[in-house]
């Protein structure tokens, strides 16, 4: 995947370097051409001066062909703007914002951007949302047999109810976040595009769990 993001502080450049060790191509985009000195003689990637909501700019760096953006500047507004350029104007599926203000980074992810405040920002968190996939656990007991995660639901399970999650995968639907909010959900409640599930679980079936969260609902018979 191309991946663009603006900011090479020392939060972008160690996104940067960790994404090209993954094998992505990656553009860096700063206002400060002195910026690109962390990113060490080893990146292979592209290193663009200029603004990051700038649509030259943002070409120049490969937004059009990006699967995932990240703004991680040193400014808010910035970032968000920046973000919702990438989203809206070029098409970018995976976005994501940094954000130091947790008050407004729940304003913008109401907005339809991913936002990662910085009182509890960590690069798993980002990468997370630009590369989603299997689970992450945020809470064990206290023998490590259940544990709390959310776990990347695929597209397919869009438009079907969480009995249906819950019954084919084994697993306790705790909360969602939709639109930046947690949401209580019911046996009748319908998955929608962007939501996060946060699940009860067993330990040993994480694996299991994460296949059937990837792959979607099983096809019913006569399909």
């Amino acid at each position: 995947m191309h991946i663009v993001i603006m900011g090479c502080g020392r939060v972008g450049s160690a996104l940067a370097q960790t994404l090209e060790q993954q094998g992505h191509t990656v553009a860096v985009i700063d206002q400060d051409p002195t910026a690109f000195r962390r990113l060490g003689p080893g990146f292979g990637g592209r290193r663009v001066t200029g603004v990051g909501f700038d649509q030259d700019t943002l070409r120049e760096a490969g937004i059009e062909e990006a699967g995932a953006f990240a703004a991680v500047s040193s400014g808010d507004n910035s970032n968000i703007i920046s973000a919702r350029v990438a989203r809206e104007m070029f098409g970018v599926e995976n976005v994501a914002a940094r954000i130091y203000d947790p008050r407004r980074a729940e304003v913008y992810q109401r907005l339809g951007i991913p936002t990662v405040a910085t009182v509890r920002w960590t690069a798993d968190q980002m990468l997370r949302r630009l590369l989603p996939s299997g689970a992450e656990p945020l809470w064990r007991d206290p023998t490590g047999g259940v544990q709390l995660a959310e776990v990347h639901a695929s597209a397919k399970w869009v438009g079907h109810k969480i009995s249906r999650l819950q019954e084919e995968t084994g697993v306790r639907v705790a909360f969602l976040t939709r639109l930046g909010e947690a949401v209580l959900p019911s046996s009748q409640t319908v998955l929608q595009e962007g939501d996060l599930v946060h699940v009860m679980m067993r330990t040993d079936d994480v694996e299991k769990v994460e296949a059937t969260f990837a792959e979607g609902p099983e096809e019913e018979a006569g399909h």
